[in-house]
């Protein structure tokens, strides 16, 4: 893939956004974002909204929309209704508990992670090739983008994914988290700092990820599912941009370094989505949390 080149001294992001302090690409002198709108922070649910919209009807070019946190936010996969009622008596009122369509463990979203979604026609280069293989160009992306704030970490190679979790220690099923796969974004010691899922259907691919900025609340989840036992796990296997470098970025400014390398790479970021998806019934986006 086409190498996407941020500078961490060659001059600083000129916007008034809270993403200030942002290295700017090469070449570039001047703020892509029109406002301080796209600099915003979302909800999990309009993520889903977003996510579920771009998906309904055949995908003929990149989309993709990147997202940031305010609160935590339980999410689980398709196949883990089991969890659901639990986690809602055990979560605090009006948390968000979600759904979705896909598969794989369950996500904390909150302040601590920076996460997208790209959506890709059939065709597109990325998404040719095996399954696993659809990780790679998202993967390497996210590498390249933390590499200017001294963050080093690598997408994992599917032929490194075995011993690299034999080396990190009990896997936890239930948790995306929990486990390594073909091009996640891992530190020297192997662990988890951006983890990677797909969703796959006639219209397009889905492919979204998640960056660990700061350290998670692995206590809220592992309580939320009843799951105390596998907390020391979860902190064993993954890590955070802050803890593998002082110059690491904020979430703002991890977000809107994505934006620059998407565009780069995809083209203009798409809508926002919660407007566009406000034709989606709640029950699609969410399970409500209810005392």
């Amino acid at each position: 893939m086409a190498s996407i080149v941020l500078h961490s001294h060659a001059g600083l992001h000129p916007c008034a956004h809270p993403c200030a302090g942002l290295p700017v690409a090469a070449g570039g002198s001047l703020c892509h974002l029109p406002s301080r709108q796209e600099c915003a922070i979302t909800t999990a649910a309009q993520e889903h909204r977003w996510n579920q919209r771009y998906m309904q009807t055949a995908v003929t070019r990149p989309y993709w929309r990147v997202w940031t946190y305010e609160t935590p936010a339980v999410v689980l996969g398709c196949s883990q209704r089991a969890y659901l009622d639990g986690a809602r008596a055990r979560l605090a009122p009006g948390m968000e508990l979600l759904q979705r369509p896909s598969g794989g463990g369950a996500v904390l979203c909150g302040p601590w992670m920076v996460s997208c979604s790209v959506v890709l026609p059939p065709s597109h280069p990325w998404v040719q090739g095996r399954l696993p293989d659809s990780y790679q160009g998202l993967g390497q992306l996210h590498a390249q983008v933390l590499a200017p704030w001294g963050v080093a970490a690598r997408a994992l190679p599917p032929d490194q994914v075995a011993a690299a979790n034999a080396r990190g220690g009990p896997v936890v099923p239930w948790a995306c988290y929990g486990s390594l796969a073909p091009w996640e974004v891992v530190d020297a010691a192997g662990r988890k700092l951006v983890g990677l899922a797909q969703r796959r259907q006639r219209a397009g691919v889905l492919l979204v990820a998640g960056t660990l900025v700061t350290p998670p609340d692995w206590a809220l989840l592992c309580q939320a599912l009843d799951q105390q036992g596998d907390e020391a796990a979860l902190r064993a296997r993954t890590v955070s941009c802050a803890e593998l470098s002082a110059r690491a970025p904020d979430a703002q400014q991890m977000a809107s370094a994505l934006r620059v390398a998407l565009t780069q790479t995809l083209g203009e970021e798409a809508g926002d989505g919660a407007g566009e998806a406000a034709d989606y019934p709640a029950r699609q986006a969410t399970a409500p949390n209810r005392p």
